[in-house]
Formats: structure tokens, sequence, C-alpha cells
């Protein structure tokens, strides 16, 4: 009896993705799930901060979950330094908004076939749909992905192989290509079907926008840093989703908290920026100037003031507010005041 035949698979824990497991898996085929961690999916960022949906319930990392919910084991595989650097110099450029997918899936290809060899595996799967997707995923695109990746040829798509190349795994009897699909386009109609002939009863809802990179306010708030600031930073990157931002005429970058998780999280950066919390109820701030410099007093109260908009102040819209410099040298409280909607929209990035 042959070695048995195993792959990888590059898993968002989307329907598509848990399909293209599930086909290749029918085919009595071990498959190993590989879930890359890059610091910008929506979902798990706020799971990570302990941020709650509207209804109350935590935030659920879909790829744990619905890896578990279908049984197939899955690696959680952390890209996020090595990610920023593809962020800022992509080779392929972005998408609509600061989004290099080209780069992204060439990147993740390049990860997911290292895995596959230290583990003994023999391709690689992937969810993708021919057309679905206008910047990487036209035939083209895929071409330069594998190309870029060195894996040309390994990297098998179930849901669309039968309008794609033969594969090797297809070549060479590993995988059926008379059991795949032939799936293109942006509708849903055909996965869905299959997804209840495969008994896949429970898929996240909609279908991906996962990442922050193809936000449109994320990409803007990322634009006005570099415009400004000239250059940024993996802190810049990981603050630009949370909180509220705002631009001081004097350029200080001010992030206002929205909730108690996302004030915990600035907390953590606290050594390192001007921190500015409520004494009471309320949001906290984070800020930082241009070069590292200290604030002046006049940036102090105006920061102050921002955050008494965002707090529960007194009976003449005041709160006390406590602040510190990042080496801990400078600190004290200050009393903000809550300024008109006009003036803070006129900071606002």
């Amino acid at each position: 009896m042959g070695k048995k035949i195993k792959a990888v698979a590059l898993y968002s824990g989307g329907l598509d993705s848990t399909l293209a497991i599930k086909l290749i898996q029918n085919q009595g085929i071990d498959v190993l799930a590989l879930h890359f961690y890059t610091g910008f999916c929506i979902t798990e960022t706020k799971r990570r901060r302990g941020e709650k949906k509207p209804d109350g319930s935590h935030y659920i990392n879909p790829a744990l979950k619905y890896a578990a919910k279908y049984g197939f084991p899955i690696e959680i595989v952390d890209i996020s330094e090595e990610y920023f650097n593809i962020i800022q110099n992509p080779k392929y450029g972005y998408g609509a908004n600061i989004n290099p997918c080209i780069d992204c899936r060439a990147f993740m290809y390049k990860k997911a076939k290292e895995i596959m060899n230290e583990v003994g595996a023999n391709f690689i799967i992937s969810g993708e749909v021919l057309n679905q997707r206008p910047m990487s995923q036209h035939l083209q695109a895929m071409k330069i992905i594998e190309r870029e990746a060195g894996v040309e040829g390994l990297v098998l798509k179930p849901l669309s192989a039968k309008l794609l190349p033969p594969t090797i795994p297809e070549i060479k009897g590993w995988v059926d290509r008379e059991k795949l699909e032939s799936i293109s386009g942006r509708s849903r109609k055909r996965q869905i079907e299959l997804a209840k002939e495969l008994g896949i009863d429970e898929y996240e809802q909609p279908a991906g926008g996962c990442c922050y990179l193809t936000d449109e306010n994320f990409a803007r708030k990322y634009k006005e840093v570099i415009s400004v600031e000239g250059n940024i930073t993996r802190d810049d990157l990981t603050l630009l989703t949370t909180g509220r931002h705002f631009r001081l005429a004097t350029k200080t970058k001010v992030i206002i908290s929205r909730n108690e998780a996302e004030g915990n999280f600035l907390r953590g950066f606290r050594n390192r920026y001007w921190f500015f919390e409520p004494i009471g109820k309320g949001a906290v701030a984070l800020a930082k100037t241009i070069e590292n410099r200290d604030l002046t007093e006049g940036e102090i109260l105006e920061i102050a003031n921002l955050v008494a908009r965002y707090s529960k102040t007194d009976k003449n819209n005041q709160i006390k507010v406590k602040y510190s410099s990042p080496n801990g040298k400078i600190s004290g409280i200050i009393v903000g005041k809550k300024p008109t909607d006009k003036y803070i929209e006129a900071l606002r990035v």
C-alpha cells in the first residue's frame, strides 16, 4: 500500500475554504488547515481585545470554530511581523484600499509550501473561486501569484478546478478532477447548494470582508499617517484598527477608545505614548507627537477636552483627566471640558 496522500489548506474559516477542504477530505486525503494571522483580521482583532458583539456575545475566530465543528486539524500561523513589510512595499501594488492582495496571497502560498514540506504533505488547497475578486482571483493573477510563490502546479482550487489547468495532484491521480467543481464569479448559489450536499449547515454570514486592509476607513487613516508623518510603524498599523482618530493642528495624533475593550487595549501602549484617562467613567486616549517631543500645555488641555467629549462629565460638561508621558517623568491632572461637535469634526481623521 502506498504512502497516504496529505494536503495543507489555506483556511480563513469562510464557506469557500470549508467547502474546498471537505471536497478533498471526501476523496480520502488528510488535510491540515493553515490559518494565517496577519494582525488585520477584523473578527480576530476584536476577539483578542475581548470586544463583544451588539447582542452581547463574544467574537469567535471562525477558522477555529468551523475547523472544530467540521472535523479537521488546524494550525494558527502568525505571519504578522513579516507581513508588515508586504503592506509597506507590495511588488504588485494595492487594490481599492491598502490591500496588497497579490503579494499577500503569494506570501501565504510560500509559507504554506514551507509547512507542506515540513509535515510531509503533497500539495496545497485553496478555497479561491475564479473571478470572485477582481484583483487576485482572475486567471492571470492566479498564475502570477503561484509563480511568485514557487508553487506552480501545487495549488488545487477545488471550487473552480474544472475551469483551471490540471494541477499535479490531478495529473498524478491523487485527486479525481471529475469530483471537483466549476464555480466562477461572485454568485454564491452553487456554494450554498454544495454546503447542503456536504452537510455544512452553518457558516459565516456574510462571506469575506474580514480584512482591515480592504476597509475604506482604515485606508483613509493609513494614508493620512503617511501624508502627515512621512512613514508608518508597526504600532501605527496596529492602532489604526482601534478607536477614534484625531489630528491636532500641531500634527500630534490622538486616539480615543470607543469601548471598554479598546480602552484596555490602549492601556497596553501607555509606556510608549502619552496616556490620558478620566477620573471617573469615560474614554482613554493615547497621543503621539511628531519626533517624540513632549506635549505642550496647550496640547495637554486640548486632548483632555477630547477625552471629556467621550466621558461622563459633570453639570458644567467638565471632568478631571489624568495624564502621563511615556517615560512617566511628566504627569498630572487637568480639567477637560467638552468641545463643540464642530470642533471635534475639524480634528477627526
